[in-house]
């Protein structure tokens, strides 16, 4: 019976979390779980699943969503901030944590529970964007395991073999092929994008997520993050990473070898098929997802990014190779760039403007503590700040 917590309950990929730990009652319980800010759907999720704790980051609600459990008549502890999720994710009463909290506020939470050796179930891409040599020594240091649950690097290690201690090369790997979408701009003429709003970036076209991955997905920024992503969590050089637009998201991603085999992960675009395998690994379980009929889909294309149209990926080839704080600063600038585009005050095409400004104004340093990557993090989020109200001011 594994101890299940869920960090990022009330989320796209908390709810499929729980949809498939709730279809096998015999192997999966809820220890905890928790939330930003949506008291009262975490609330519900509690009564359904009744962990031993919930934890709500804003503490303002603190007080009042532990009166509502009193009052109906829930057993589980209430706590309350960003430290009680860090604290939920390496205590004892829990093996795995699915670290689904979106954007920087999952970093120190993720390396909770790397430190005490938990099973790890990533969907947190930030954690190894932002701070990816440190997590992965907490990883090692730990004796932790973890599982990716991005659609893409879950289909990469599907498809590498099961045991690569090692670089891939000595392994006959020649590249890893992230797939992608290509989002909801994907052809439309680039003279339009600068009046997008964004209900139009978030309506993507064969995934249902959370906005801000949206509009990361409408950039292409989520495929940049994913680069560097596959870079530390695989241990593959840059120059092996490679994007691959594929409108229909059936292929998920693909392992090219030396003898010229490319391995392929096929699937629906519902991400209880990653959850499911990486809850079970080795096993395979049902995930409450429908057989795939190819002979439906007829035709899957594939074709090279447009990286003028997407310069969100040539920016993370660059990153990667800055090292250091770089990757944390790139993330910082695009979350505040993103937040302003949602609130309606940055146009579309200024998200990557935002981005690159910052990375110039920011220079990369050493990342040799959680403090560096922190401090570069704040930084960041100021000059972003700063850029989107110079372009605001400069646009009216």
């Amino acid at each position: 019976m594994q101890r299940v917590a869920v960090l990022g309950a009330t989320g796209s990929i908390g709810r499929s979390t729980l949809d498939v730990i709730g279809r096998h009652p015999d192997r999966f319980s809820v220890a905890a779980l928790t939330a930003n800010r949506h008291a009262a759907v975490l609330l519900d999720l509690a009564e359904r699943h009744r962990p031993r704790y919930i934890a709500i980051a804003d503490g303002s609600g603190a007080a009042e969503l532990a009166r509502a459990t009193r009052d109906r008549g829930l057993s589980c502890e209430v706590l309350a901030g960003p430290a009680a999720l860090a604290q939920i994710a390496a205590s004892s009463e829990v093996d795995t944590v699915m670290a689904a909290i979106v954007g920087a506020a999952g970093l120190e939470s993720s390396l909770a529970a790397a430190a005490a050796g938990k099973k790890i179930l990533l969907a947190n891409k930030e954690a190894l964007v932002m701070a990816g040599p440190l997590f992965m020594d907490a990883v090692a240091a730990g004796g932790a395991s973890l599982l990716p649950i991005d659609s893409e690097h879950n289909a990469i290690f599907q498809c590498l073999p099961p045991h690569r201690p090692g670089k891939l090369d000595a392994h006959g790997v020649r590249r890893v092929l992230l797939t992608g979408s290509g989002g909801p701009f994907r052809t439309r003429p680039l003279a339009e994008l600068a009046g997008v709003t964004p209900d139009e970036a978030c309506a993507h076209p064969t995934w249902n997520m959370g906005r801000k991955i949206s509009v990361d997905s409408a950039t292409m920024m989520n495929k940049a993050l994913e680069i560097i992503e596959a870079h530390w969590l695989f241990g593959v050089a840059a120059e092996r990473i490679e994007v691959v637009v594929h409108p229909q998201s059936v292929v998920h991603s693909m392992v090219e070898y030396a003898d010229g085999s490319v391995l392929a992960q096929l699937g629906h675009p519902d991400m209880r098929t990653p959850i499911a395998q990486a809850l079970a690994y080795p096993d395979r379980i049902e995930a409450g997802v429908g057989a795939l009929d190819l002979a439906a889909f007829g035709t899957l294309s594939f074709e090279r990014p447009d990286f003028a149209r997407f310069p969100a990926l040539t920016l993370a080839y660059r990153v990667l190779e800055a090292g250091g704080t770089a990757p944390a600063v790139f993330n910082a600038a695009n979350e505040v760039a993103v937040e302003a585009f949602l609130a309606g005050g940055l146009p579309f095409l200024d998200i990557t403007r935002v981005i690159e400004s910052v990375l110039a104004r920011v220079p990369a340093q050493s990342a040799d503590s959680l403090e560096d990557v922190l401090d570069a993090d704040r930084r960041a989020r100021s000059a972003a700040a700063a850029e989107t109200t110079s372009l605001r001011a400069r646009a009216a």
